[in-house]
């Protein structure tokens, strides 16, 4: 049982993996009228100057170059103080009700090998509050160092699916509508929800790390995922700056999809610009995730 299990106290209706909220009329009569989380989603686009990250990672790596910081790990630091500081974005809608989840978790699918046709892993970071950049980075690197060690799986939800996977058609089919039944109601085995993506905050894919673009990625109907977000190449762009002339920088382009039925437009458009305000000002990823960044909302 982890921490956070241990010091909430599941009422009736909680799930889990967090605890049923009262939701505004509209967001339950969308619950009905839209219930399948594919049919309720919102895509957000945004390019970010990543000119200053880029200076101050590379400060910090000259630091300890026994282990790489990333954009990548920048990135996920900065998803988790944004879900810290906007709690509306930890929110998900299953089986027509809302629930707010216990703790903040954020996803990601490792290639095992950069070879067409080498294995995937999933891997989820739960990032605590006294959480930085260089903790962060440093359980990423380390998991997905210990991850590439193997060429096949080694255990936990992968293993789980490589099983499912092997059963005949005609058990497959009935046991994954029994799955989705349990996940209806809240019965998923912990053992089921541990480590799989499906359940976690953020799903994110850093498709920068192949050479590609950010691109729209859809979300799942099971599971309790509500956002996904993608990161494409880290490129040079004219940027318009503040006294209205333009420059050269370093850019990265994010795309978003979330669930609508959690938060309105404003709400998620705002959240964004956090991610984008500690991109521009990169010392916010050397406080610990449970002190406030300060943003002024505009």
């Amino acid at each position: 049982m982890s921490e956070t299990e241990v010091k909430i106290k599941r009422k009736w209706g909680d799930r889990r993996d967090g605890r049923r909220i009262k939701a505004p009329g509209l967001q339950t009569i969308m619950c009905y009228l839209m219930p399948k989380r594919t049919d309720c989603e919102v895509y957000l686009s945004d390019q970010f100057d990543a000119t200053e990250l880029l200076k101050y990672l590379e400060k910090k790596n000259a630091e300890h170059p026994e282990y790489k910081t990333t954009v990548f790990h920048a990135a996920v630091t900065a998803m988790a103080r944004m879900v810290k500081e906007r709690p509306l974005m930890n929110r998900f809608i299953q089986g027509y009700r809302m629930y707010e989840r216990n703790e903040i978790s954020i996803s990601f699918v490792v290639k095992r090998r950069f070879t067409d046709g080498a294995e995937e892993s999933l891997m989820v970071l739960i990032p605590k509050e006294e959480d930085t950049l260089d903790s962060i980075s440093k359980k990423i690197a380390g998991d997905v160092k210990e991850t590439r060690k193997s060429e096949h799986s080694t255990g936990g939800i992968d293993e789980m699916l490589d099983k499912f996977a092997a059963l005949p058609r005609f058990i497959l089919i009935p046991a994954m509508r029994f799955i989705r039944f349990l996940d209806f109601w809240g019965k998923t085995p912990k053992s089921m929800m541990d480590g799989n993506t499906n359940y976690t905050t953020i799903l994110t894919s850093n498709l920068g790390s192949i050479k590609a673009p950010s691109v729209y990625h859809h979300l799942n109907n099971y599971g309790t995922n509500s956002i996904m977000i993608t990161i494409g190449t880290l490129h040079k762009a004219e940027v318009l700056q503040e006294d209205g002339t333009t420059a050269v920088r370093d850019v990265l382009d994010f795309g978003a999809t979330l669930d609508e039925r959690i938060a309105d437009g404003f709400y998620f458009a705002r959240s964004l610009k956090l991610i984008k305000h500690i991109f521009q000002h990169p010392e916010l990823l050397d406080k610990p995730l449970g002190e406030e960044s300060g943003y002024l909302y505009e």
